[in-house]
């Protein structure tokens, strides 16, 4: 467990982060630019958000963040299932907890508050996924 711990808070988490503040500012940007001024539902706003910084993620994080030289069709599959699962089960799970919360508050406000409390839980879902699964050194398998 403790060796799990080492590997998951280093300095590939510090990248990570890094990355990620890159790709939520540009998604972000998208999602609530998409919601708030040209007045596209919840789910195609937080959509856009993740189609936008997914494709800005995979190349950061591949090349950048965990030094992926390879090329792999599986890799890219894996990343776009390890996406997909991480934006339903978040944003799935965002929405009705945040109006559970905050009940009888404005839509607009709601789904607001939705879009941020799901990308919280789409960073630590996603971050996971991409570690442990999508971009997993050869070696770490062995080990």
């Amino acid at each position: 467990m403790k060796s799990f711990l080492k590997k998951f808070f280093d300095k590939t988490m510090l990248k990570f982060i890094l990355v990620g503040v890159a790709n939520t500012l540009v998604g972000t940007a998208v999602m609530f630019i998409f919601y708030n001024l040209l007045h596209f539902d919840y789910w195609v706003s937080s959509a856009s958000n993740y189609v936008v910084g997914s494709i800005l993620s995979y190349f950061l994080n591949k090349y950048f963040t965990f030094k992926q030289q390879s090329k792999s069709v599986k890799e890219i599959v894996l990343f776009i299932v390890n996406i997909t699962l991480c934006y339903l089960i978040a944003y799935s799970a965002a929405q009705p907890l945040v109006r559970l919360i905050f009940s009888g508050i404005d839509n607009t406000l709601a789904d607001n508050l939705s879009m941020l409390a799901g990308m919280g839980f789409f960073i630590i879902l996603n971050y996971i996924g991409q570690r442990f699964i999508v971009f997993t050194d050869k070696k770490d398998k062995t080990e």
